[in-house]
């Protein structure tokens, strides 16, 4: 990527609210602070409490990223999104992998319900490794995986993607500024990895052009949640 690219760029911080109880994850996004402006809610916290869990963080002032991963017969996941595209959420998850006919669905289900959602095409799990390809009989490593499935989003019309923080400068040189990109496993210094095996801190994953970066654990485990909101502001400003 180029640096006038580089310079240009401006990265935002998603909390990711991978948190059991709804009582503390509101607590939570309180303690925060002002500086934190997204939230993501999972599929585990959007299955256990449902739309009304969605309506109570944007009535906080959040803007909310609703991470489900859809990922069914086209058909299906456009009705599903014109279910969840009534909600007050800003950005919503579909899987690449589902195929070019299901994202050209989705495209057109947002477009109808809702069309200022973003909608973001998961490419390869920051969980997975090569190791992991090889066991599902991909014969792709995780960026020429991820260079597949972003061509295949971008002619089914999608304009946005999640993917690994090692495979933005990738996309960008395939596709420039045409996706905005939000990259998962990225851990602020001195944080432990946990069970993201490719990760980046939040200046790095600013650098090499993420728009986006979500962050779980580094927030919610510190003793200050609203300092270490302000830290990882101060890696992306």
């Amino acid at each position: 990527m180029s640096d006038t690219l580089q310079s240009k760029n401006t990265c935002e911080l998603i909390l990711a609210l991978d948190i059991e109880d709804r009582k503390d994850a509101l607590t939570l996004l309180a303690n925060a602070g002002p500086e934190l402006k997204w939230a993501k809610i999972g599929l585990q916290m959007f299955t256990k409490y449902g739309p009304d869990y969605v309506r109570q963080i944007a009535d906080l002032g959040k803007n909310v990223f609703l991470d489900l991963k859809l990922h069914d017969i086209p058909n299906t996941v456009a009705k599903a999104i014109e279910s969840v595209g009534k909600l007050p959420i800003q950005m919503l998850t579909i899987h690449t992998c589902g195929g070019k006919e299901m994202m050209q669905w989705a495209v057109q289900a947002q477009e109808n319900i809702n069309p200022n959602l973003q909608l973001l095409g998961v490419t390869v799990l920051t969980s997975m490794d090569q190791t992991s390809l090889d066991l599902l009989g991909i014969q792709q490593t995780p960026a020429e995986r991820v260079t597949h499935l972003a061509g295949l989003a971008r002619e089914a019309g999608m304009s946005g993607l999640v993917c690994s923080t090692h495979e933005v400068q990738t996309i960008r040189a395939a596709h420039g500024d045409h996706f905005k990109l939000v990259t998962p496993g990225v851990r602020p210094t001195g944080s432990a990895a946990g069970d993201q095996k490719r990760i980046m801190t939040p200046a790095q994953a600013k650098q090499v052009g993420s728009n986006y970066i979500v962050v779980g654990r580094p927030i919610y485990g510190a003793e200050d949640p609203a300092a270490a909101v302000a830290a990882i502001n101060a890696e992306l400003a």
